[in-house]
């Protein structure tokens, strides 16, 4: 798991525990259930069975692999349309390319996360380059899903490329544990991530043994998802191992112990980390859609029918610059992709064979769920 590493961690900088800081409680843990993804890469879906009320302003959040494919086996995902929110793809191990209507892309590899925000509606695909397709090789990565408030849904697209190297490294009091903060702020330090949800995002590796302390905003929630290894989490010490998510209650920060045994093919604790400003606003959530209110889930469905979301094939870039809206006339829409009669105005439901083609495409529901007023 390489993702970003130091040769010598006693030289980064350490974050400290307040006096007096009350650890959050656990509300609870969680297993993840595997599945498979787009055209057929393994996933743990890391917040099934979680209301989202605690989970916002998260909404969806995928573990991809850790696989090791043979010659021919890696997997992307086809096209695909977005609207209301934003995906964070991070990968800890192998190669992923990224191309979106909007122009924005890039390959992201070990450590490099790719942000997109969808905005008003865009359209993109992942998919591993053609050498690792040829050649095979080790996969993993997480996908996250942040939502946005009513304001900020119809905002333009737009993409980030965060590289390995940016990502702030920290050290836990001891030095027992590596710290990489993709985004937001912790102990007064910042990542490279921009985001438009108030957010921070780590990933943690905890040696065995080790405690990790982490001062967390008492106006954040705070999720826990452990990527490898086993260990405790919170004040009372509850067990957690590979697939789990804790989900804290309030506090000033988080504590979490890695097991003094690991596995050998995992010898420490490896977590993902985050927590952000509630937005507290209803959600309705279809596919790839996530927006406030049934009618608008329904109405971007209809919007890509019509191909209001985007064109491609997209004018792919190097460096994602912010850039006029593109103007073609070959636009994903029609009968290919999914029928304009698919979606049961009552329900809300998706035929099963165009949820298939492209509603499904993240394992995200295919019938109407919503939250009211949190």
């Amino acid at each position: 798991m390489p993702a970003v590493t130091v040769s010598d961690i006693t030289v980064l900088p350490r974050i400290s525990s307040a006096p007096g800081a009350q650890p959050r409680g656990v509300k609870s843990i969680t297993t993840a259930p595997q599945g498979f993804e787009g055209e057929g890469f393994p996933v743990r879906r890391a917040f099934a069975g979680v209301d989202l009320a605690d989970l916002d302003p998260f909404i969806h959040l995928d573990q991809m692999g850790e696989v090791e494919y043979a010659p021919g086996e890696p997997k992307g995902t086809p096209w695909h349309p977005h609207r209301g929110f934003e995906t964070v793809t991070y990968i800890i191990d192998g190669i992923f390319d990224h191309q979106d209507s909007n122009g924005g892309g890039g390959r992201i590899s070990n450590g490099d996360t790719q942000w997109m925000t969808a905005g008003g509606g865009i359209l993109h695909i992942e998919t591993p380059p053609e050498s690792l397709v040829m050649s095979g090789g080790l996969f993993h990565g997480f996908q996250l899903w942040v939502n946005l408030p009513a304001a900020k849904k119809w905002s333009p697209p737009a993409y980030q490329d965060v590289r390995a190297n940016d990502v702030a490294l920290l050290s836990s009091h001891d030095g027992g544990a590596l710290i990489r903060i993709i985004a937001g702020e912790l102990d007064g330090h910042v990542g490279p991530g921009s985001t438009q949800t108030p957010i921070t995002l780590i990933h943690a590796s905890v040696a065995a043994g080790a405690e990790l302390r982490l001062p967390w905003r008492r106006d954040y929630n705070a999720l826990v998802y452990a990527m490898a290894g086993h260990g405790f989490v919170g004040g009372q010490s509850q067990p957690i191992q590979m697939g789990q998510l804790a989900v804290f209650g309030d506090g000033d920060e988080i504590v979490v112990r890695a097991a003094q045994h690991q596995e050998s093919r995992s010898p420490q604790l490896e977590l993902f980390i985050l927590g952000g400003a509630p937005i507290k606003e209803p959600v309705a959530w279809m596919g790839p859609f996530v927006m406030n209110t049934k009618r608008e889930v329904l109405q971007a469905f209809e919007d890509f029918q019509k191909g209001l979301l985007g064109s491609i094939p997209a004018i792919y870039k190097e460096d994602a610059k912010p850039k006029a809206p593109i103007q073609r006339t070959d636009k994903l829409q029609g009968d290919s992709p999914a029928r304009k009669d698919a979606v049961d105005p009552a329900s809300g439901a998706v035929a099963a064979s165009d949820a298939a083609a492209v509603l499904d495409v993240h394992g995200a529901p295919t019938d109407m769920q919503q939250s009211g007023d949190k």
